[in-house]
């Protein structure tokens, strides 16, 4: 369970966060104009905020390399909001 402020290891599956990693790869090919292709959700953590912050560390493709990343996603669910705060190449 997240405690309020505190950033924990996620207790959530890969399936839970899949939507999220694909949704932060999404919004970076937009903004960035790149095709990066989603592979796999390697780790999660997250905290509770207004709403749950989750940081993903993603393996990606780019260009037929497999490449890690760091999502940081923002999701208040009973408004339907999400928001990539942050992407980065490990």
């Amino acid at each position: 369970m997240a405690v309020a402020g505190g950033i924990v290891e996620s207790t959530k599956t890969s399936a839970d966060i899949e939507p999220f990693a694909r949704f932060a790869i999404d919004e970076h090919n937009k903004k960035a104009n790149t095709a990066l292709e989603f592979v796999k959700v390697v780790s999660t953590k997250e905290q509770v905020v207004q709403g749950n912050m989750y940081y993903i560390t993603l393996e990606v493709n780019e260009g037929g390399e497999t490449k890690t990343y760091e999502a940081k996603v923002w999701v208040k669910p009973w408004e339907d909001f999400k928001e990539l705060q942050e992407f980065k190449l490990v």
